[in-house]
Formats: structure tokens, sequence, C-alpha cells
């Protein structure tokens, strides 16, 4: 039963750091559009993946981790208030 509880946690956090690649994939390919920059894409796509590995690497109880945690809350502020300067300033 401890097999099978290990097998989900690590398949939760695969599935946890593709989501997070898809995202930033995603910002890349938004980003790329605005400047219409084709290499800028590619970057992101690189980047994305690069982070979706490095998460999948990471052990399960530092994502679940209060400091993990506080440091994508801080994460996410910091792109929300990326997307409203940007939209008041442009």
């Amino acid at each position: 039963m401890a097999v099978k509880a290990k097998e989900k946690e690590k398949s939760d956090v695969k599935q946890a750091a593709e989501t997070l690649g898809k995202m930033i994939r995603s910002f890349g390919d938004a980003m790329s559009e605005i400047f219409e920059d084709p290499e800028l894409r590619e970057k992101a796509k690189e980047f994305s993946k690069s982070v979706a590995d490095s998460a999948a690497r990471v052990v399960e109880n530092k994502l679940k981790s209060e400091a993990t945690k506080k440091k994508f809350r801080d994460a996410g502020k910091a792109a929300q208030s990326l997307g409203k300067t940007l939209e008041e300033r442009f």
C-alpha cells in the first residue's frame, strides 16, 4: 500500500511540474506574440521545459513546504503586479 502512495505522490509531483512548465510556456508565447519575436518563443519553450524538469526532480516534501508555498505566492503576486502594470502602461 505504501508503494502505491509513493507512486501517486511521484505522479502528482510530475503533473504539477508539467503544469508549471505549461504556464510558463503560455506566458512566453504571449510575450513573443506581443513582441512578434519567434526567438523569444523558442527561449520560453526551452525555459519552461527546464523549469518542469527541475521541478520534477525536487522532492515532494519540498514542494509542500511552507517556504516553497510562500515563494510561489510571492511569484504569483509579482506576476499579478506585472500584468496590472502592463495593462496600465500599454
